[in-house]
């Protein structure tokens, strides 16, 4: 039993990393839920894993580490676990600035649409429906497939171009 306990051991010690910063070091933070980041910024298909580089201010308990975070994530506590950060090595390509959003009390964000892009007729048995394609983010292409009386009524500004104006 003791051979086997020792033999899974090594197995694990070989993946275990124990990281250990200094004051003055500068880190990546995890988007996750657990550290409150990811709820403050932009949920999106592709966002990255890690943003940053922040400095530590200075070390709280073993495996705490106070950071600088920048006036966008003031709202976020300030000290977050070891294995939420990771080591910054310099490189002028690493740096990933997070989205600037304006946040409600409640913390809940409203994207505007850009444009409308397309529109067609989806026919559920006995009923024809009429689906707008709405783009909200120009640069990346995130758009969706929305009710049309639904985006006229709460965006008639997106309705003012002569292709989609025959329709009411």
């Amino acid at each position: 039993m003791k051979i086997s306990q020792h033999r899974q051991k090594s197995y694990a010690d070989k993946r275990r990393r124990f990281l250990e910063f200094e004051q003055g070091d500068h880190v990546f933070l995890r988007l996750t839920p657990k550290t409150g980041v990811g709820r403050a910024m932009r949920s999106k298909k592709l966002t990255p894993k890690f943003i940053g580089p922040y400095q530590i201010f200075a070390q709280i308990g073993p495996v705490a580490y106070w950071i600088a975070l920048p006036p966008i994530l003031s709202e976020i506590h300030d000290v977050f676990h070891m294995l939420q950060l990771r080591k910054y090595i310099p490189d002028p390509s690493h740096v990933i600035e997070p989205d600037t959003i304006h946040l409600k009390e409640n913390l809940s964000f409203e994207v505007l649409p850009v444009r409308i892009n397309d529109m067609q007729i989806k026919r559920l048995r006995n009923q024809e429906v009429l689906l707008v394609k709405v783009i909200w983010n120009q640069t990346t292409g995130d758009a969706t497939q929305e009710l049309e009386s639904k985006m006229r009524k709460q965006h008639p500004d997106l309705f003012i171009d002569a292709s989609f104006q025959g329709r009411n």
